[in-house]
Formats: structure tokens, sequence, C-alpha cells
């Protein structure tokens, strides 16, 4: 193996790391909020758990769709993914300000279809990336991998993180985190 492969192979791994922390940001920032609006630390590895399932599903099947249907569906993805963290955002500002009758709610990071819902609106952008991930990756598996182990330790960090900081913003946390999410929201989509 001569020097040039070695580089190579290293500029992939380096590529592949850059890619894993830049799709991990939405889950960092989405814990983030999700955090300030207060969450149970069982809840916390539940939904990391769900991120990273989602960060390596998400580009299998965007390996699979193939080249044509990714290119195609690419920017609707992220429309998806934006138009998910502004209602994600605008449901955590309302209830924040308004007492609810305290039935769960679709959103709720406490329910399941709340975790589901969550961790598919941050992975769902890795799906375009998964499209082109077999032009260029030699290794999917860790490829996938690494999307996955990012995206789950950057949504516990980010959870983590969020929950911190809430316990010093008492009520106002939730509407703050709302905030953060509604901002990524039109980030995605503008």
């Amino acid at each position: 193996m001569g020097l040039g492969e070695v580089y190579a192979g290293w500029g992939q791994v380096v590529t592949i790391a850059i890619m894993a922390i830049a799709l991990g940001m939405d889950a960092f920032s989405l814990g983030v909020g999700i955090g300030m609006k207060g969450i149970r630390l069982l809840h916390i590895l539940q939904l990391s758990l769900l991120i990273a399932f989602f960060h390596v599903l998400m580009p299998l099947l965007g390996l699979v769709t193939g080249s044509y249907v990714g290119h195609l569906l690419g920017q609707v993805t992220t429309y998806v993914a934006g138009g998910l963290l502004l209602l994600l955002g605008g449901h955590m500002i309302f209830n924040s300000f308004h007492s609810g009758d305290g039935s769960p709610r679709v959103w709720d990071h406490r329910t399941f279809w709340g975790m589901l819902l969550i961790s598919l609106s941050v992975s769902v952008d890795s799906f375009s990336v998964g499209v082109s991930l077999g032009m260029f990756v030699d290794s999917i598996l860790l490829t996938i991998l690494a999307f996955g182990v990012c995206g789950g330790l950057m949504s516990i960090t980010g959870l983590l993180l969020g929950r911190h900081v809430s316990r010093g913003l008492g009520s106002y946390g939730e509407a703050i985190g709302g905030a953060i999410l509604l901002g990524f929201g039109l980030l995605f989509i503008f």
C-alpha cells in the first residue's frame, strides 16, 4: 500500500467524520430545545437511541432508493424536516403559555409517537446524503455506523445541556426551546 492510498483512506475517514458531525448538529440543536422543556434521563436515552437508529436507517434507505429518486426528493426532505421542526417549536411555545388538559400530545417527547416523529424530523436529511454515499465511500457500514453513533451522542449532549440550562430558566425554558426549534425549522426551509 502506497502513501497515496493511505492519504486517500484518511481523507475518506475525515470526510465521513465531517458528514456525521454535520448531520448530528440537527440532533444536537433539537436536543437543546427539548432539554430546555424538561426531560427525564430515561427519555434522553430512549430518544437518543431512536435518533441514532434513524441516522443509520435513513442513509441506508437513501442508498437503496437510488440517485434518481434521491435527487428528485432531496430538497423535499429538507422542507419536510423544516416543517416538522416548525410545528414542534410552535407547539412548544404554545404549550409554554397555555396550560393544557393533561392529555398527551403527538409532539410530546414522552410518548412513543412523539419520540418517533422527533427522531424522524432530525434524521430525514440523512436520506439525501445516503443517496450520494455510494458514489465515493468504500465502507458503507463504517459510514452509517459513524452517522448513528454521532447522531446519538450529539442528541444526548444536546438533551443534557438543555436539561441543565432549563433549571435556571424555569417556566421560560420551554418557550426558549420552542423558539430554537422554530429557528432551525426556518433554516431548513430557507
